[in-house]
């Protein structure tokens, strides 16, 4: 199939795109890597009448390692942030998780921010996001303002970004000494979208967990926080004890890979081998 008729604008700017998404409106899409809305209009399941390209703006590029965060932008690719030393340094979590982000071919198209905006919930880096504290920065009519990764995700394929706005880049706190990170994933094949996904973040001081973040995906409508079991994990030297906290966290959603009561069964096996693994 073929995408119907658009308009295609190619903005240098944040001031220009921003002055396009607020011209067009609802009619207007962001076009990043592209990666899913290309398909999606290929498919007629998404059809703007007018793309914003925003591969023209260099401000939307790079990674940046300040004294107290890491700065990722936007247009970022998937395969940047796969190769880079300062993520692999600063931010292990998302270095692994990197290469379970589909297949090659669509990690050099890819991009950071499109996969964040899109709101995806079997999306890996949404999830990192949440487990390592991440703040989004984004861009409108009235300048910029700041969202937490805790507050942006909204529900399927919907996100806390305004009419008019744009996702400039995220913001994520270096992590504290001492501090470690462990990722996983199901899925029926290695790319293919996650039956279900764990990102976690906290200290295992002396055999113990403390101040865990732990991100599931791939499992509701969104990704999630276990708010419960992080709670349980407190003091504790091993995970089994906290799974059960797993029943009342998670909402679990049948889909074509699996039903509810298989998808929390695996978000519980997949707990416990990520923590289990986690740097004491």
């Amino acid at each position: 199939m073929k995408a119907p008729r658009f308009a295609y604008a190619r903005p240098a700017s944040i001031a220009e795109a921003l002055a396009l998404l607020q011209k067009h409106g609802d009619d207007a899409r962001v076009l990043a890597g592209g990666q899913s809305l290309v398909p999606m209009m290929n498919f007629r399941v998404a059809a703007p009448k007018v793309l914003v390209d925003i591969n023209r703006i260099g401000s939307l590029t790079g990674i940046k390692v300040t004294k107290s965060f890491v700065r990722i932008g936007a247009l970022v690719r998937h395969v940047e942030l796969e190769r880079s030393a300062d993520v692999a340094k600063h931010l292990p979590l998302v270095a692994a998780a990197m290469p379970h982000v589909a297949h090659p071919a669509i990690r050099n198209r890819g991009t950071f921010g499109g996969s964040c905006a899109l709101g995806d919930p079997a999306a890996e880096l949404p999830a990192c996001t949440l487990a390592l504290g991440a703040t989004f920065v984004v861009a409108g009519k009235k300048g910029e303002r700041r969202i937490a990764a805790q507050d942006f995700f909204k529900g399927l394929y919907a996100t806390a970004l305004k009419p008019g706005e744009l996702l400039v880049a995220a913001e994520f706190p270096l992590p504290k000494p001492g501090y470690a990170s462990a990722f996983g994933e199901l899925a029926r094949r290695h790319g293919d979208y996650a039956m279900v996904g764990v990102a976690a973040h906290g200290l295992r001081k002396v055999g113990k967990f403390s101040d865990m973040r732990v991100a599931f995906f791939g499992v509701g409508d969104r990704p999630q926080r276990a708010s419960g079991f992080e709670r349980a994990l407190e003091g504790q030297p091993a995970v089994d004890g906290a799974l059960a906290k797993l029943d009342a966290d998670l909402e679990p959603r049948a889909d074509l890979h699996a039903s509810a009561a298989m998808k929390l069964h695996l978000a519980k096996v997949l707990a416990d081998r990520v923590l289990g693994g986690l740097a004491a």
